[in-house]
C-alpha cells in the first residue's frame, strides 16, 4: 500500500467531488426540474466553460492510461490518436454549429430528437437512440479500467474501491446534473495540464532525455516482431489511416458529445470552443510519448490473471520515476479525470432513454419534471451498467466492447452528419443502411481474431481482407468498411424507394432553422403525433 499516493488521492477525489455535490446551486436556475436545465444547463455555458466542458468531455481517465499503454506496446500504430483528432475538429467545425442552431430553434435534447424531426420517423430515431445507449455503456466502462488501474498500482484490491468512486459520481450526477461535471471539468483539465507539463520535461530528464528515450524504443521495436523499429509497415500503413480517419468521423456521433456541444449558449461559443479543442491534442501528443519513456525507464506492466496489464504502464511510471508526493497528484488526475466524462456520458445515454423511447413509445404526455425524473433514474441505471462490466467482465472483454462501441456509432453518420445539409436520404434507406453496416461490422469484429491474446474472436477492429480470400495481410478498420456498406446501400434504397414513389417522413425543419443564434426565439418541439399529421 503506497499511503503518501492513496492520501492525496483521496483528499483530492473528496474534494472534486464536494464540488459535485454543490455544483447543483452555481448559477442555479428556478428548478432543475426540465432537461433543458438538469442535462443542458440552460444551454448558456460561455467560450471557456464551453471550452473546458468538451475538453474535459472528450478526454477521458482511459485516453490517460490506454494511449501510451497502445504507444508501449504497439509502437507507431498506436499514435493514430493524434492525426485522428487533427482531423477531427476542422471536420466536425460546421457540423455541430447547424447542428446546435437546428437543435436550439426546436428544443431538441439529444441527437436522435433531431432525427426524429428531420426524418420524420420515430423508427430511425429509436435505433439512432439505441445504438447511442449501447455505444455509451461500455465507454464508460473504459473510464472503470483507467480507475482500476491506477487504484491497483496504489495498492488497493479487489473492486469495493471503484464501486464507492462511482457510487459517489452517481450521486452527484443525480443532484446536480451537467453542471457538476462542468464545474469539475475545471479543477481536472489545471491537474491534467500540470501534470503533464511537469512529466514530459522532469521524467526524461531523470532518465537520459529524449535522444535515449527514442534510441530505447527504436531499439525495442527493431528486436520484437515485426521488427518495425518503431515505424509503420507497408500492410499497417492503410489500417493506421482508415482508423484515425473512421475514429475522427464517430468521435463526435456519440450522444456525450453532443449533449456537451447544446450546453453552450451560441452558434459563436460553439466556433470558439472547437477551434480552441486543438490545444488538448498537444496535451495527447505528450500523454502518447509517455508510452516510450515508460519503454526507455524499463516499465514492466503488472500482471493480472496470468496476463500482463498494460493500463498499468503509466501509473507504474509515476510510481517509480517522481516522487510520491507528485505521483499521488497524477493518480488522483487520472481518478477525476473519470468523472467530467463519465457523468457525461451517463446523462447523455439516460437523455436518449427518455426522449426516445419512453417519452414517445410509453409516455408520450410527460411533462418536464417526469421526464427529468425518468433521466436521473435512467443515469444510475447506465452507470450500474458500466459498472457491472467491469465486475463481471474481463476487462480486455471491456476494451474490445469498447471498440465495438466506437465502430457502431458510426453507423449513425447517415442520418445526424449527412442529415445536417440535405433531407434527400429516405427514411427506409437510412434504416436499411444502418441495418446492413451493423451487421457487416458485427460480422467482421467477430471473425478478427487476436493470437497474441488467445482470443480467436472479438480480437479488435482491424479487419483483415483475408477473411475475403485476397492473399494480403493488408486490413482496414471495422468501422470504415461499415460505413462505406451503410453509405451504400442508403443511396440504392433511396432510389428505389423514390422510384417506388414510396411515402417519405415530414421534415419539421426548415433551412433557416440550420442558422439559428443565442437571441432568436427558440420553440418547444412539437408533438410526435403532430408530426405525424403533418
Amino acid at each position: 500500500m503506497h499511503v503518501t499516493e492513496l492520501w492525496i488521492t483521496i483528499v483530492l477525489f473528496t474534494g472534486v467531488a464536494g464540488m459535485g455535490f454543490i455544483a447543483a446551486n452555481w448559477r442555479r436556475p428556478p428548478h432543475l426540474h426540465s432537461l433543458d436545465e438538469w442535462s443542458l444547463a440552460g444551454r448558456k455555458f460561455g467560450g471557456w466553460l464551453g471550452w473546458f466542458m468538451l475538453g474535459g468531455d472528450l478526454y477521458t481517465a482511459y485516453t490517460f492510461v490506454a494511449v501510451p499503454a497502445l504507444l508501449y506496446g504497439t509502437g507507431a500504430l498506436g499514435f493514430f490518436a493524434i492525426p485522428y483528432t487533427a482531423i477531427e475538429y476542422p471536420l466536425v467545425f460546421l457540423l455541430m454549429i447547424r447542428l446546435w442552431s437546428v437543435c436550439r430553434t426546436h428544443g431538441y435534447v439529444t441527437p436522435a430528437d433531431y432525427v426524429r424531426g428531420r426524418f420524420g420517423s420515430p423508427t430511425l430515431a429509436l435505433v439512432v437512440a439505441l445504438t447511442g445507449v449501447v455505444a455509451t455503456m461500455p465507454y464508460i466502462a473504459l473510464n472503470l479500467v483507467g480507475i482500476q488501474a491506477t487504484l491497483t498500482v496504489i495498492g488497493l484490491k479487489g473492486h469495493w474501491p471503484l464501486v464507492i468512486a462511482f457510487a459517489v459520481l452517481a450521486a452527484f450526477t443525480y443532484r446536480s446534473g451537467v453542471r457538476a461535471p462542468a464545474l469539475i471539468a475545471f479543477v481536472k483539465d489545471f491537474l491534467m495540464y500540470a501534470v503533464i507539463l511537469v512529466a514530459i520535461f522532469y521524467i526524461p530528464a531523470k532518465i537520459g532525455g529524449w535522444g535515449h528515450i527514442f534510441a530505447t524504443a527504436h531499439a525495442h521495436f527493431a528486436a520484437t516482431p515485426p521488427h518495425t523499429a518503431n515505424l509503420l509497415t507497408s500492410y499497417n500503413q492503410i489500417t493506421y489511416a482508415t482508423l484515425a480517419l473512421g475514429s475522427a468521423a464517430a468521435i463526435f456521433l456519440y450522444p456525450h458529445a453532443v449533449t456537451g456541444v447544446l450546453t453552450n449558449r451560441s452558434r459563436d461559443t460553439v466556433k470558439r470552443s472547437i477551434a480552441w479543442l486543438p490545444l488538448y491534442s498537444i496535451v495527447l501528443a505528450l500523454i502518447a510519448l509517455l508510452g516510450l519513456v515508460a519503454l526507455a525507464a524499463h516499465i514492466k506492466p503488472l500482471v493480472s490473471g496470468g496476463k500482463a496489464n498494460t493500463n498499468t504502464i503509466i501509473p507504474l511510471l509515476f510510481e517509480n520515476v517522481v516522487p510520491h508526493w507528485f505521483a499521488g497528484i497524477a493518480f488522483a488526475t487520472i481518478v477525476i479525470g473519470a468523472l467530467v466524462p463519465s457523468a457525461m456520458m451517463s446523462i447523455a445515454a439516460a437523455n436518449l432513454f427518455t426522449r426516445n423511447i419512453y417519452k414517445e413509445y410509453l409516455r408520450r404526455d410527460a411533462d418536464d419534471r417526469e421526464q427529468t425524473t425518468v433521466s436521473k433514474i435512467a443515469s444510475l441505471v447506465v452507470k450500474v451498467g458500466a459498472l457491472l462490466f467491469i465486475l463481471f467482465l474481463q476487462p480486455q472483454f471491456s476494451i474490445n466492447l469498447q471498440l465495438i462501441g466506437g465502430v457502431i456509432i458510426l453507423q449513425t453518420l447517415p442520418a445526424v452528419f449527412i442529415g445536417l445539409y440535405t433531407q434527400w436520404m429516405h427514411r427506409a434507406g437510412l434504416i436499411a443502411g444502418w441495418l446492413a453496416g451493423m451487421v457487416t461490422s458485427v460480422w467482421m469484429l467477430y471473425v478478427t481474431s487476436n493470437p497474441a491474446a488467445g482470443q480467436a474472436h472479438w480480437g479488435g477492429s482491424a479487419f483483415a481482407l483475408s477473411h475475403l480470400g485476397w492473399n494480403t495481410k493488408v486490413a482496414l478498420y471495422t468501422g470504415f468498411v461499415g460505413v462505406v456498406v451503410n453509405l451504400a446501400v442508403v443511396v440504392v434504397v433511396t432510389l428505389i424507394a423514390k422510384a417506388l414513389r414510396a411515402p417519405d417522413g415530414v421534415d419539421a425543419t426548415a433551412p433557416a432553422d440550420y442558422f439559428t443564434d443565442e437571441h432568436d426565439v427558440m420553440e418547444p418541439a412539437p408533438p410526435p403525433e403532430e408530426v405525424a399529421l403533418a
